[in-house]
């Protein structure tokens, strides 16, 4: 690879407006920062350029819209506790539990913090194969790996981050192994990428406890390359991970201040052109080397924005990668978060732990976890993660709205399932071998549903996080979906009805009735009796001789074809 410069002269205008809440200072620093950014890595030349206005271009490939349900393997070295997510960052914030339970099982984080967990973390059991078989066989079109996190850590061999799985921990090309697995199974392959920001997530790593035996003595965050000697990390400098050459962001004895900060402004410490470099530089490898079908970015809109131009060229060159790739069709998907109306015209809008509360124009993913997103052995312990019926309920209302379903399903340490896990996976199963083609390669309807659920429905909170607040569903609450030719329709009940049940549907109506006319219940060979009433309203009755299915306590699916159906006004 040869060394060379891009020059960026109009990203500054186009991300203008993210630096809404920065103060003038930060808007000045962070105009300043994102003008270059020099690169070793070539950016892929096309049809895209590394702006808003060209990327404006982007339309979802179509398989991505077929594909509706993936699965997520959110698993990287913070799993080795098994405590919990952003446990590399909590474990240095004294007093928090994550804290309080690295000291009692480790020691305090001066002596051991997070590079030697990572030194503990030998997935030892991991099988891709063996996983990936059966997420397909639970019904996922698409599997996405976890590349690497706020953490910094990389799961995939490249010789821009030292701190890597093939060379540390497990000592072994993590990505590459869910790579060829998906393969193997024949799954669309993603990975996610968290990193950009660990420059500021780890600050508290820079601290010291203000109690106690230990008050003042530093954590180990800004350890050097020097501090190795005779030790088991001896030639690794630990800045490579923790990135902590800095001064910490204002409000830095706030924890909670980081959220106010994600996007760069409101006192974040904004990070150098090297760091920048180095996370392009490692990205597009990840592209380069494992070709993913898609990528997660854990940002608002794309990494580094509004302070560097390193997220719309990773974007640029993933684009037209895979346009050269595939023969001149763009199979790329790109996910983000809190993106504008403009930018989702860009990319995949995601959202975190919730859903849209209507049909959304274009294709969206919600993203969100059995329990924990890393994997946490108290919920196991408490028997607390979402329920078959719960994964299967949010599914079916998400690909109502025009949405796909990306569920994480932590893995232990080892890099295996627990029992909890592999059962609600089988019920998932179950229902999907019935009631996949209501699912699968279908499209929204001209309503997404009706319902007592329905009322007074919760607002997304910022990146999301609205799952679980609104009624609980039951079977008076109906979904609908379409095949893709529009001669098919799917009434999802989110529940099963009582034997002989009527059931109206209000926002059907069929006018004319055709002779061909048929409803049917998937995965029950009996007749269906309905009728249609004199205000032309669709009234089906549930089987009074039926054998009760579990599946039904999920979700039920009625196909109806050969109707002329439209919106009841």
């Amino acid at each position: 690879m040869h060394r060379h410069r891009f020059v960026f002269f109009t990203f500054a205008l186009s991300a203008a407006f993210a630096l809404q809440g920065c103060t003038a200072s930060e808007k000045k620093t962070a105009v300043s920062a994102c003008r270059t950014c020099a690169a070793e890595q070539p950016m892929q030349q096309g049809k895209f350029e590394p702006t808003w206005q060209s990327l404006s271009q982007y339309e979802p490939p179509d398989w991505f819209r077929d594909a509706k349900f993936g699965i997520w393997a959110h698993w990287g070295p913070q799993c080795a506790p098994e405590y919990g997510d952003w446990y590399a960052r909590n474990m240095y914030i004294e007093g928090h539990d994550q804290y309080r339970y690295h000291v009692s099982k480790y020691g305090h984080p001066s002596k051991f913090g997070f590079k030697d967990v990572i030194n503990t973390w030998k997935a030892e059991n991991w099988d891709p194969d063996k996983l990936v078989a059966l997420y397909k066989r639970v019904g996922a079109q698409y599997f996405v790996a976890l590349a690497n996190h706020h953490d910094n850590f990389d799961n995939y061999k490249n010789k821009y981050q030292p701190w890597n799985a093939a060379a540390i921990g497990p000592q072994k090309d993590l990505i590459a192994g869910w790579a060829k697995a998906a393969a193997k199974n024949g799954l669309r392959f993603g990975v996610s990428v968290h990193a950009s920001h660990a420059w500021i997530w780890y600050e508290p790593a820079q601290g010291a406890d203000t109690a106690g035996p230990y008050a003042g003595v530093p954590y180990d965050g800004t350890l050097t390359i020097a501090d190795g000697k005779g030790l088991w990390w001896e030639g690794l400098d630990p800045q490579d991970l923790y990135a902590q050459n800095h001064p910490r962001s204002a409000d830095a004895g706030d924890p909670g201040a980081i959220h106010r900060q994600w996007n760069w402004g409101n006192g974040a410490s904004i990070p150098d052109a090297a760091y920048c470099t180095k996370f392009y530089n490692r990205t597009v490898d990840l592209i380069n080397r494992y070709k993913p079908d898609l990528i997660y970015f854990d940002d608002t809109a794309l990494p580094l924005t509004p302070v560097s131009d390193a997220g719309l060229k990773i974007a640029a060159h993933y684009y037209n990668r895979s346009i050269k790739q595939h023969h001149g069709r763009l199979e790329a998907v790109i996910t983000g978060k809190m993106l504008t109306d403009d930018q989702r015209r860009c990319m995949v809008w995601d959202i975190e732990r919730g859903q849209s509360n209507q049909i959304e124009p274009l294709p969206w993913q919600t993203c969100t976890c059995l329990g924990n997103w890393h994997y946490d052995r108290r919920i196991y312990d408490r028997h607390a993660y979402k329920s078959a019926a719960t994964v299967v309920r949010m599914l079916v209302d998400i690909v109502s709205k025009n949405g796909n379903l990306l569920l994480s399903v932590p893995l232990r340490s080892d890099g295996t399932l627990d029992s909890q896990e592999e059962q609600i996976l089988e019920e998932i199963a179950a229902w999907m071998d019935v009631n996949k083609q209501s699912i699968l390669a279908t499209r929204s309807w001209h309503v997404f549903g009706e319902g007592p659920s329905l009322q007074d429905a919760a607002p997304l909170r910022g990146v999301g996080f609205n799952e679980g607040q609104n009624k609980p569903y039951t079977w008076q609450d109906v979904r609908y979906t379409a095949s893709k030719d529009g001669r098919t329709l799917y009434v999802f009940l989110m529940g099963r009805p009582q034997a002989g049940q009527k059931i109206t549907l209000q926002k059907l109506k069929a006018l004319p009735l055709p002779a061909g006319a048929a409803v049917r219940l998937l995965g029950y060979e009996g007749t269906i009796f309905w009728y249609t009433d004199e205000e032309g309203r669709l009234t089906l009755f549930w089987p009074a001789q039926m054998e009760p299915r579990n599946i039904d306590e999920y979700a039920c699916v009625f196909q109806l074809s050969g109707f002329e159906l439209k919106v009841k006004e």
